[in-house]
């Protein structure tokens, strides 16, 4: 079955300081028209304000799937203006792929650029104050909805309209999905964690959390993260 998806928008930002007592966040995204330059660590006018926790080689780009906003309409209706492509911060909106028929380790290919897929999107506290709910964070990797992050295999041009098809497989096994939610889930198997942690295509910092959730003792403290 030949899995391909749309990119609807591209887009990029700079950190700001939004919130009076808080640390600068680029969640804030525009939409960029035109072909735009891919390079190892993401599109070449996008920034990342906290370098430990966003951007590097394993989560250059991130893409979310323009489906889901129809989802989180009806989940928060209260706040319609945050559920539209670019609102989650990403820097590819598409149509066509989804966390459900993806895997980690799939390679997308546009034209001369190849992407790889290394690990879901871990929320903050400021998708909370970014969208004005401060539920959105929890609620969004409790849904599995995440989007995902890609590193740059091939470097080269995208823009809006192109195509992006799946090329290679490597872990069928892996679907992308039940990863992300095996990464949030507290009780997960601790066999299960220990193998994700050995999966060489997935970014080092979820093997690293995968690591520690093979220690049956170990409670993860996720309060500081979503909520600041």
């Amino acid at each position: 079955m030949e899995i391909t998806a749309s990119i609807l928008a591209l887009y990029e930002g700079s950190p700001e300081h939004r919130w009076e007592g808080k640390a600068p966040s680029a969640i804030r995204k525009s939409r960029r028209q035109g072909p735009r330059e891919v390079t190892p660590t993401g599109l070449a006018g996008d920034r990342q304000a906290d370098l430990e926790a966003h951007g590097g080689p394993d989560k250059a780009l991130h893409i979310y799937p323009s489906e889901h906003y129809e989802d989180w309409l009806e989940a928060f209706p209260q706040t319609p203006q945050t559920f539209r492509p670019g609102g989650f911060g990403e820097n590819i909106s598409s149509t066509g792929l989804t966390e459900e028929n993806l895997c980690i380790g799939d390679v997308l290919e546009a034209g001369q650029v190849r992407l790889q897929i290394s690990q879901g999107r871990q929320p903050c506290w400021k998708l909370n104050l970014h969208t004005d709910n401060p539920a959105m964070a929890a609620s969004f990797q409790k849904s599995g909805k995440t989007g995902w992050y890609v590193r740059v295999l091939e470097t080269g041009v995208l823009q809006e309209g192109d195509r992006l098809s799946l090329v290679e497989r490597p872990c069928p096994e892996w679907n992308l999905r039940d990863v992300i939610l095996a990464r949030f889930n507290p009780r997960l198997d601790p066999a299960i964690a220990k193998t994700l942690s050995q999966l060489e295509q997935l970014a080092e910092p979820w093997r690293a959390s995968f690591a520690k959730k093979a220690d049956t003792k170990f409670v993860e403290d996720t309060s500081r993260r979503l909520e600041g």
